[in-house]
């Protein structure tokens, strides 16, 4: 048998490992221009300087050292080790650290869906530099090395996690709401986030500062909406950050004016780990971000250096090789036209969603003439957009991964998907729900089954929606992946329940099925990428056509 690499890892042959090299070097080249200096961490550390730092999620391969009784991990970026290694081997009298690496790291992807376990990171560190003047240094430095590699197309998008920390400690009246808000936030799911606010019954201004501030976005008017929003809602001034963001966007003002800079409040990063500004790098050729950073002091502090300026960035090599292509000798492409240059790329899906969305979109102004009787064909082209005509549980596949640009589907498709998609919009038809069922006549037998066997066997076509589901309530689940009348699983005795989505429970009812529990209410969503969406200011207009038309229809 041919021996096969792990899946997640693949070996790389000469040709690409020299296109990989060429781009390596030019990063490289940047970077010492500036004085930033090479450095090397082990492949492996101490769990335990992870938890040290407040920081253990993505750390899928452990292993155990049984010689010292210590459990060891695979770094799943290299901004932890090395502040660990400035803590461990340097003082401040050593202060301002200029630090650069390129390395490989290990992390988990949800199924993999074809993406990789393993890819090499390009970046830097600037430790104990002089506040104030970290983020201008960083920031120019990935704006220059983006431009050296000729990245077509490319923007450098900035948010902070001060302003909304502010809101929430104004505002939030308990830890719990604070908590499920950043996960919400962190999920890039905003139709779930004003779904929560609106069941708390905050003050108008309250809610529509929570409403409003992760859609701000664009040029430097978007700080002062910011502030407007801030000011309504009661938030201290000195506690918001935009000062420091409306510094740094001085220093930075030829970005700012050449639209190469933008201001995004939906981007965030680990709330427990960054500090104050936060960014990320885009190209419009692809979906994901191609570089991500920001200010960390707090992982010095853990590490018992308090009061350290920290801050870096790195940028993906498999990223920038997807954007930058087959390279001829000279390692850079032609850059490529702004993406607003070509039909704005709209995944509709067909079926029971399909009239509706026909509908919202000519009520937002869309051309829809041709969308009236597409027949057979898969992409309807219609006054610079292009349609894609595609299953609903395919829809977040198509923006995820570059076929589209924003997208019309069910919650659930997108929750199933695990894609990183922003759900913008909650378009209200298409109204079902997830349930638990069971036979009325096994009644107590499930939680008998539980009590002895120690967990739940569910039949279900939506494993992860079922596992959230699970998750929550703390129960252990077996999942029976079905594809069609998942019904009769517990019927025949192959699970003791179902998950499954009903719109009226008449096929429930003439199974003999009883609901135990809701899990989940769906609904379509508008949703984008998170390239295109910072990028395109196409999405951002239709999507506010949509709200309107949505809540046009609600009044």
């Amino acid at each position: 048998m041919t021996p096969k690499t792990p899946p997640g890892f693949r070996d790389i042959l000469p040709e690409e490992a020299q296109a990989r090299e060429r781009i390596s070097d030019r990063v490289k080249t940047t970077f010492a221009a500036h004085r930033y200096l090479p450095v090397e961490t082990p492949l492996l550390e101490m769990r335990s300087t992870f938890e040290q730092a407040g920081h253990i999620d993505n750390l899928p391969f452990q292993l155990f050292d049984a010689e010292n009784s210590q459990i060891l991990a695979l770094r799943p970026d290299l901004t932890l080790p090395i502040a660990r290694m400035v803590a461990t081997h340097k003082s401040r009298r050593d202060f301002p650290l200029r630090l650069r690496y390129t390395a490989p790291v290990m992390r988990e992807q949800a199924d993999l869906k074809g993406q990789p376990r393993q890819f090499t990171q390009l970046g830097v560190e600037l430790i104990g530099g002089e506040d104030g003047r970290a983020e201008p240094e960083v920031v120019s430095l990935l704006a220059e090395t983006l431009d050296a590699l000729h990245v077509p197309a490319w923007h450098i998008v900035l948010g902070s996690v001060m302003p909304l920390k502010a809101l929430l400690e104004a505002c939030a009246p308990t830890q719990a709401f604070t908590d499920r808000v950043l996960q919400l936030v962190h999920a890039s799911d905003l139709v779930g986030l004003d779904e929560l606010i609106d069941c708390v019954g905050f003050p108008q201004e309250v809610a529509q500062a929570l409403h409003g501030f992760p859609r701000l976005t664009g040029g430097i008017e978007a700080l002062d909406q910011l502030d407007q929003v801030l000011d309504a809602a009661g938030v201290d001034t000195d506690k918001r950050g935009v000062q420091e963001l409306r510094e740094l966007a001085n220093e930075l003002k030829p970005l700012v004016d050449q639209r190469k800079l933008l201001f995004d409040f939906s981007i965030v990063n680990s709330f427990d780990y960054y500090t104050g500004i936060i960014f990320k790098a885009y190209s419009e050729d692809i979906t994901a971000s191609l570089a991500s950073g920001g200010r960390y002091d707090a992982v010095l502090t853990h590490f018992g250096m308090p009061d350290t300026c920290a801050c870096g960035f790195a940028l993906s090599l498999e990223r920038l090789q997807e954007v930058l292509g087959e390279m001829g000798d000279t390692g850079v492409v032609t850059p490529a036209d702004s993406s607003e240059s070509r039909p704005l790329r709209i995944a509709i899906p067909k079926g029971s969603l399909f009239p509706d969305t026909v509908k919202l979109l000519k009520a937002a102004g869309m051309p829809t003439d041709k969308l009236k009787d597409p027949g057979r064909h898969l992409i309807i082209h219609e006054d610079g957009v292009d349609y894609t005509i595609v299953r609903a549980q395919d829809a977040p596949y198509f923006v995820g991964y570059g076929g589209a640009d924003c997208g019309i589907c069910g919650n659930d498709s997108i929750i199933e998907s695990e894609v990183d998609l922003l759900q913008l919009v909650n378009l209200k038809y298409g109204a079902c729900r997830f349930v638990v069922a069971e036979p009325a006549a096994n009644k107590g037998k499930t939680d008998w089954a539980y009590a002895w066997r120690g967990y739940e066997r569910v039949a279900t076509k939506y494993p992860h929606i079922t596992q959230g589901y699970y998750d929550r309530i703390g129960r252990q689940v077996e999942i029976l992946p079905l594809h069609g009348n998942i019904e009769l699983g517990p019927i025949v005795g192959m699970a003791d329940r179902i998950v499954d989505i009903t719109a009226t429970g008449t096929t429930l009812r003439e199974n003999d099925l009883v609901v135990v529990d809701d899990v989940l209410n769906c609904s379509a969503r508008f949703f984008a990428g998170p390239a295109t969406y910072r990028c395109d200011t196409r999405i951002q207009k239709l999507e506010e056509r949509l709200r309107a038309c949505v809540e046009k229809e609600k009044a």
